[in-house]
């Protein structure tokens, strides 16, 4: 099978040696995403607003390897404060609520910089849906 690797064009990626996301066949899996842009967290303290912007940076990886939100099955949802689940469901709701996939959500202690509170890793079937 063909293996399509994504960018996302970070530096990290060939120091750490990962990619944004693989697509193998029609499975994709995206890696830990964090609200970061150009160096600074987006949406500093409020994990509301930091899962929306990851499920957006995701969003546009899956479309770069051929998937959509609708492909998605499985996601992990890792955060600092898990009694603030509730704003983090939330924003996972508003792109997964038609479309359900298993999802996770665990508290870690940290991420890699105190200022993120939500990663998320998502795995996607490309015509997985009957």
């Amino acid at each position: 099978m063909n293996r399509k690797n994504i960018s996302s064009g970070t530096s990290w990626e060939g120091v750490v040696g990962y990619s944004r996301a693989v697509r193998v066949g029609n499975v994709v899996e995206v890696a830990g995403t964090t609200a970061v842009e150009d160096g600074r967290v987006v949406g500093e303290n409020d994990p509301y607003a930091q899962t929306r912007y990851i499920l957006a940076k995701i969003e546009k990886s899956l479309a770069e390897a051929g998937a959509t939100m609708r492909d998605v099955v499985r996601t992990r949802m890792f955060v600092t404060d898990i009694a603030r689940w509730e704003e983090v469901g939330r924003a996972h709701g508003e792109f997964f609520r038609d479309i359900k996939p298993a999802a996770t959500m665990v508290e870690v202690n940290a991420l890699i910089d105190p200022a993120l509170l939500v990663e998320i890793e998502v795995t996607a079937i490309v015509g997985g849906e009957d």
